[in-house]
């Protein structure tokens, strides 16, 4: 079944073009469940039945597997077998009939205006490391680009005149995401006096370097931002993509277009922006329930 896996996971890469960390998740959560499968004595793929699957969600879940998790390992145990059923490889889809459990939508932690404008003023500073930090920070809350995304980006794709950035995201997929002055101005500043002497005459095209002249991991710049967000004392749950979704409910409670916000996040579907109004709809009841007198 093991050989089945890596068919598969080939299948996703070049076929449906699917991220790196998207494809180690689905490779993490098929290996899982074929062990599973092994453990019940299942080593064949016609062997398998929808009750197997099921046992498997359930032992997931003693295990202490989160919902949203669970939900993951789901999706690709049915892609999986939906696709050894494309290649011949097996008669039957077993996961056909499962049904993928009911989850509610965690809003995500978003951080307010002032505690950005927080983080952003503790990475100030004259050296080589706060000028290239304040520069991710700037840049990370203006485009709200994914961490991966920001790590990969590239010199040629980010146009200061006319105020853009070219993104390439999941599945390969391209967009155009317009940025302000701010950010503009302390790229400019990292380019001008820091980016040549991190590169230490190699050639790189990423935008953002290590200290060691090397593309800036996306480790590295969760660290940053969890260093700046403690500099700036926010108590707040710090997560790789609290900018992200900063970035987009700032964007809606300002009276943005949900169409326009889902095309900069990248999202393919709008259902999944649809997220950030929810978040909206939470301050605007904590507002009402503060200052109405009679709430």
């Amino acid at each position: 079944m093991e050989h089945y896996i890596d068919e598969f996971i080939n299948y996703l890469a070049v076929e449906r073009g699917l991220a790196d960390n998207t494809l180690m998740a689905y490779r993490r959560d098929l290996t899982k469940y074929v062990i599973f499968l092994k453990e019940a004595k299942i080593t064949q793929i016609d062997g398998i039945q929808r009750e197997n699957i099921t046992e498997f969600m359930f032992d997931q879940k003693n295990n202490g597997l989160s919902a949203s998790s669970i939900c993951r390992a789901l999706a690709a145990i049915k892609m999986f077998h939906r696709f050894l059923v494309r290649e011949r490889l097996t008669k039957e889809d077993p996961s056909h009939l499962v049904e993928t459990p009911k989850i509610w939508k965690r809003v995500p932690e978003v951080l307010t205006i002032v505690e950005i404008e927080s983080m952003i003023h503790a990475a100030k500073g004259h050296g080589w490391q706060s000028i290239r930090d304040r520069a991710i920070l700037e840049l990370f809350y203006a485009s709200g680009m994914r961490v991966s995304e920001l790590s990969d980006l590239k010199l040629d794709s980010v146009n200061l005149e006319i105020g853009y950035v070219r993104c390439k995201g999941k599945g390969s997929k391209e967009r155009i995401i317009p940025i302000g002055k701010k950010a503009r101005e302390s790229i400019a500043q990292y380019c001008g006096t820091t980016r040549d002497k991190l590169a230490k005459n190699h050639m790189t095209l990423h935008l953002f370097l290590s200290r060691l002249g090397k593309r800036i991991s996306r480790q590295s710049v969760w660290k940053i931002i969890k260093q700046y967000a403690k500099k700036a004392n926010i108590k707040k749950t710090i997560k790789p993509h609290t900018l992200r979704h900063s970035f987009a409910t700032h964007l809606l409670e300002h009276g943005a277009d949900l169409r326009a916000v889902q095309e900069m996040l990248g999202h393919a579907d709008i259902s999944t922006t649809q997220i950030y109004t929810h978040v909206d709809k939470e301050r605007l009841k904590s507002i009402h329930k503060e200052f109405h007198p009679r709430s």
